[in-house]
């Protein structure tokens, strides 16, 4: 079977370019190595993208390399082995069609095509920055990135629809979902964990959108927060005290307040020797414990049939017998089958909820029953929820990109009809720096919470003071 360089070199005969003498092969070998060698992650953009004629060019390129290219060849190669391959190639047909470019644009399009072949084309240098948490393309000429909470927008674009449309079916292929008319929205993930929705024309007006939300190779922890300032020292010690007694815990906040990066956190706190099991739309959480069994939803088919709900998962889970339920986030009427597990036996859950506020938390609890179509007396209801949850973390994204955990309440019991709830910790927002950053300060209120007895009798000893009224840092 004939490789990747036997057909180089039958594309040099037929060409007349023979590598007569060692000093031009070694020649040849310097300009593979020079167009082949990585092309640094595009910074934010500060000059003109590159124009027509080099799209046009890459696209005719990648065409003609598609056909040249024996795939059965290449099935036997590591990544490694190909990524090389393809660079000898790429080079041998630039100079086959006598491209004019120089050696920097002949670089990146050597760099773009083998991204192409073997990656996610235009996404790739953005996926292998670290720095970028969100990617954002709207549309094919003009994508976004999200850096240190700015979001700002970068000299990459894509060929056309068409070629956005092949990026976004490779992604959401590849954890067995679809995107077409008939099913214009989907949700996917990456390999990495890293969260993806794509909507397609006929819903998206402008052409196809994609959004990718990024997830740290190795998860943050705890102390990443502090360091971060999203939260206190103090209040880190009480949520990890919290989720090792087995407390009932609601994350809320808005969307891209860092929720699910929270959650993850959390749950790193769960002994090692719990059973836990995830239920997520879309897989993202990246718990460490070994015992740990991921569910995931299943939408439905072409037909409109398969689907399985995240209610079905949660009382499918209920059989596991689960130690923990980490759910990723509530949203619909699998919240009642949530609290009945975690206020019959299975304490020390953990899940997220869209909501401005502890209060307003609580109050799309009952909103999500009501959509679920049961019917149930509003106190009973209230009840059910007191006794079912401990306590509620709420989450922002400040408007100078931060993430602060700006509250810390527990569900005391009930008044009358109304849920009573106590904060623990808060954080006020003291003014603004001349740089856009904003200042602040969290605080603990004096009040200590009613589970610190449980704690005691966990053997977990908080750091005296801890709960004293005053700044937090």
């Amino acid at each position: 079977m004939a490789t990747l360089k036997d057909q180089i070199a039958r594309w040099n005969l037929s060409t007349k370019r023979v590598v007569a003498s060692p000093a031009s092969a070694s020649a040849q070998l310097h300009a593979v190595e020079r167009l082949t060698s990585p092309v640094p992650a595009p910074a934010i953009k500060t000059k003109a993208s590159p124009g027509v004629e080099y799209y046009s060019t890459k696209m005719k390129l990648h065409q003609k390399l598609l056909t040249r290219i024996d795939l059965n060849s290449i099935e036997s190669l590591t990544p490694e082995q190909l990524r090389n391959e393809l660079g000898v190639l790429l080079v041998a047909l630039i100079e086959e069609d006598d491209i004019r470019f120089n050696d920097q644009e002949r670089a990146k399009l050597v760099a773009d095509l083998k991204n192409e072949i073997m990656g996610l084309g235009p996404l790739e240098p953005l996926l292998a920055d670290p720095t970028i948490s969100e990617i954002m393309v709207n549309g094919y000429q003009k994508v976004y990135v999200e850096k240190s909470g700015r979001i700002q927008i970068t000299d990459i674009r894509f060929n056309d629809d068409a070629h956005l449309m092949k990026i976004i079916d490779k992604i959401v292929s590849r954890v067995g979902r679809r995107i077409d008319e008939s099913s214009p929205m989907a949700d996917a993930r990456l390999p990495d964990g890293s969260r993806v929705n794509a909507i397609i024309p006929p819903l998206a007006l402008d052409g196809p959108v994609l959004t990718i939300r990024r997830f740290a190779v190795v998860p943050l922890q705890m102390d990443d927060l502090i360091k971060k300032n999203t939260l206190s020292p103090s209040m880190a010690e009480l949520l990890s005290a919290l989720v090792k007694v087995k407390s009932n815990i609601i994350i809320s906040g808005g969307t891209g307040s860092g929720k699910t990066t929270l959650l993850n956190i959390l749950s790193s706190f769960i002994p090692h020797n719990e059973r836990i099991v995830t239920i997520e739309d879309t897989a993202e959480l990246q718990l460490q414990q070994d015992h740990v069994i991921r569910l995931e939803t299943r939408t439905p088919n072409i037909e409109g049939k398969g689907e399985i709900t995240m209610r079905a998962l949660v009382k499918n889970c209920l059989r596991m017998r689960p130690d923990r339920i980490v759910l990723g986030e509530v949203r619909s009427s699998e919240v009642i089958d949530m609290l009945q597990a975690m206020n019959t036996g299975h304490e020390g859950s953990l899940t997220t909820i869209h909501a401005n506020s502890p209060r307003h938390a609580l109050g799309r609890l009952e909103n999500l029953v009501g959509m679920g179509g049961l019917t149930i007396p509003s106190k009973a209801l209230r009840e059910l929820i007191s006794s079912s949850i401990h306590f509620i973390v709420q989450e922002t994204r400040i408007n100078d990109g931060s993430r602060k955990i700006v509250s810390i309440e527990e569900i005391v019991g009930m008044e009358g009809e109304i849920i009573t709830t106590q904060e623990i910790f808060g954080y006020k927002r003291t003014g603004t720096n001349p740089d856009g950053t904003v200042q602040g300060v969290f605080r603990a209120t004096g009040v200590r919470p009613k589970v610190y007895e449980k704690m005691l009798t966990y053997g977990i000893s908080l750091s005296d003071g801890i709960f004293d009224s005053g700044p937090n840092d």
